[in-house]
């Protein structure tokens, strides 16, 4: 089969293939086996170590579920901050107002500048300094902030791209029959938009998600990966393991949250409120615009 951007491949190609195949596959048995020797001299691989996650539902009860359970609430309610904040956000970058439009500008431009990372570490010092906020706590709020500051920032850019990828026609449709700028976004082009959206908005969730562990690794939050510490210092140095059980547990997470986001996402397109545009998240942390203005 031959396109404008693909050819083909003959028969020599075709061994080429074959060949270039064969030998990553071996590159990749021998990387294997030089990983599990390794671990196997290290006592990695030892039933001991990895036996107490069948056969101890304390490392569950104690550990694995806790920190699941501050992942999943640190995140969900990120999720529910940011997500109307980044909309208002993206509404307000679209604004026919300049006062209105570059202020919002400056204050996504800017906070998506930051790493998560950073913003997490000064929310954390301004609870420290300014509130009454206890101790076992904060670290979750210090999470939460730096969320919600930055992911707030980056689906306002979600949003905007979404609408603009809008054909033109939607809104000269929608100011045609009377409507105002307020009711042509509300009823014309958000939820047209929505389709677009969705993948771009699921990756950021799942970024979300994964991001949590970023305050269990420098600000003490007892999210899923922070308790590989305690599994280790409770059961013999058994690191390899703990960590694998956990990137297993993220990935099931995230498994399920795309899972159900892609069946959202077939129910809305099966009520014709799409227009077959996709805003690609690549393209919106890039910085970049899709489509035509359908600014309102």
């Amino acid at each position: 089969m031959t396109s404008v951007l693909y050819d083909a491949p003959g028969p020599k190609a075709k061994q080429r293939n074959i060949l270039y195949t064969v030998g990553f596959l071996a590159v990749l048995a021998l990387l294997a086996w030089w990983v599990l020797g390794t671990m196997a001299d290290k006592e990695q691989l030892e039933s001991k170590k990895w036996s107490p996650f069948v056969t101890d539902s304390r490392v569950w009860t104690t550990f694995l579920l806790p920190g699941l359970w501050e992942t999943v609430k640190a995140a969900a309610l990120s999720v529910l901050i940011a997500l109307p904040l980044g909309a208002a956000l993206g509404i307000g970058r679209l604004s026919d107002h300049g006062w209105v439009r570059k202020p919002v500008g400056v204050v996504v431009e800017f906070f998506r500048a930051i790493p998560v990372l950073l913003l997490m570490m000064f929310a954390s010092a301004a609870f420290v300094q300014f509130t009454d906020i206890e101790s076992e706590i904060r670290p979750m709020y210090a999470v939460i902030t730096g969320l919600v500051l930055y992911n707030a920032s980056v689906i306002a850019e979600i949003v905007r791209a979404g609408i603009l990828s809008l054909p033109n026609g939607q809104t000269d449709a929608a100011k045609a029959i009377g409507m105002r700028k307020g009711q042509a976004m509300t009823f014309v082009l958000l939820p047209q938009a929505v389709t677009a959206m969705l993948p771009a908005l699921v990756s950021q969730l799942v970024v979300i998600v994964k991001d949590t562990a970023l305050g269990g690794a420098l600000l003490g939050f007892s999210e899923l990966m922070y308790q590989n510490r305690a599994i280790t210092a409770n059961y013999g140095a058994n690191t390899i393991a703990a960590l694998t059980v956990i990137a297993l547990i993220y990935i099931l997470l995230n498994f399920a949250l795309t899972s159900f986001a892609s069946w959202l996402e077939a129910r809305v397109r099966k009520g014709k409120k799409g227009t077959g545009a996709v805003v690609d998240i690549k393209t919106v942390d890039a910085g970049g615009s899709v489509g035509g203005p359908g600014t309102v």
